[in-house]
């Protein structure tokens, strides 16, 4: 395998291939390139089969995108490859081992709709005192499964200062899934940790299986992935995750920058290797990035850098107001535009899509044509189109 497009400390991480490596990768410093890099080396260059490793993300695009690169760089099909999501791995496990815990194999998946409805329907059947939304009832019950490693469901909702009906809501809703013979998207993963606990045999399986097991985006996981991956590489210790707790924002839904910080000490003899050089942006910009994050304070010291030394100067404007900041994005546009650019070649990113409505309303009266990217415009909306038709 030809190494030399790499750079040392991107080669460094693909060829430690033994004992736990945490991999500090910085935004565009090519982290899955260097994971699924190993992958290929471990194949190519160390002998290990393919049915060996086990390879997790977090969503089936960055799965997919895995896989296609691991493809291009071995002789074998990457669909017999144990490389996928938490959830899609777990399901895989599940399917097998279901009669363990008391379920079939046929056991059916909630989404969170089918999750909603059980959780109105346990309301409706009971007088339980509580004054929330079932949509906000379904996330405490998320979250305290996903806090099953730190604290039992009981300890959760009193720490949280609840009331006892939400417990019984929360024990209701788990028997009513377990006697339909159904999981929701957390019982997959909660499942699949109780059963490495408990069972014997089937946690001796996957550790004997898995001999590498690598983890992509380290700081979004939750402590039960944390212990789930734990348990399997414990056997010989070769666990390997890449990620960057800069970029930890998912502590909403359970993900635990901890892990990430705590590695070397839940590893001892960890091999630490930082991927710092930025192959997306110029300079300037990461000098202005590397300056906000160092004001953060649970965080591993790295400074991103780049090659591409020159570039213009990032420039912060600040408004009055939302009306004021959208007529000045549209003013710079249309100035973007009179210099010759095409205005394909713009972009405008907002935090969320309720702030659209304001910058597409200036840039309507503008006359600026625009996409909303990822999601549906404003005026394009049915409620909107409705409304502006009737007056």
């Amino acid at each position: 395998m030809d190494l030399e497009r790499y750079s040392a400390p991107q080669r460094q991480a693909i060829t430690t291939t033994e004992g736990p490596v945490l991999v500090l990768a910085g935004a565009g410093s090519g982290k899955t390139g260097v994971l699924t890099g190993r992958v290929a080396y471990l194949i190519k260059n160390m002998g290990v089969s393919p049915y060996a490793i086990l390879a997790i993300t977090f969503t089936n695009k960055a799965a997919n995108e895995m896989k296609e690169r691991i493809a291009a760089q071995i002789d074998f099909d990457v669909k017999n490859m144990s490389v996928s999501t938490f959830h899609s791995i777990c399901a895989k496990m599940l399917r097998f081992h279901a009669e363990k815990l008391g379920y079939t194999s046929s056991f059916s998946i909630y989404d969170t709709d089918d999750a909603l409805r059980m959780i109105k329907k346990i309301s409706n059947e009971n007088s339980y005192a509580i004054d929330m939304t079932p949509s906000a009832v379904l996330s405490l019950i998320s979250r305290a499964k996903n806090a099953y490693v730190r604290m039992t469901p009981q300890q959760f909702f009193e720490e949280l200062g609840g009331s006892e009906d939400l417990l019984k809501v929360y024990n209701a809703y788990n028997d009513r899934l377990h006697a339909e013979n159904a999981m929701d998207f957390d019982d997959l993963l909660l499942n699949v940790l109780q059963l490495l606990e408990t069972d014997a045999e089937t946690r001796e399986y996957y550790q004997n299986r898995y001999r590498y097991v690598m983890v992509d985006e380290f700081q979004d996981t939750n402590s039960v992935q944390y212990e789930i991956t734990r348990i399997i590489a414990e056997k010989y210790g070769n666990i390997f995750v890449v990620g960057d707790d800069d970029q930890s924002i998912y502590s909403w839904r359970g993900a635990d920058v901890r892990n990430i910080l705590n590695f070397e000490k839940d590893y001892p003899g960890a091999v630490v290797i930082k991927l710092e050089q930025n192959y997306r942006s110029h300079q300037r910009i990461l000098d202005v990035s590397n300056t906000i994050i160092a004001k953060s304070i649970n965080r591993k010291d790295k400074l991103l850098w780049s090659a591409v030394k020159e570039g213009d100067k990032p420039y912060l404007r600040r408004f009055m107001n939302e009306y004021a900041e959208a007529e000045y994005v549209a003013n710079e546009l249309q100035n973007i535009n009179r210099r010759g650019e095409d205005y394909s070649e713009c972009a405008v990113l907002y935090r969320s899509h309720t702030q659209s409505r304001v910058l597409e309303e200036k840039l309507r009266q503008r006359g600026v044509p625009y996409t909303v990217i990822g999601g549906v415009g404003f005026y394009s909306r049915k409620e909107v189109k409705d409304i502006l038709a009737y007056m």
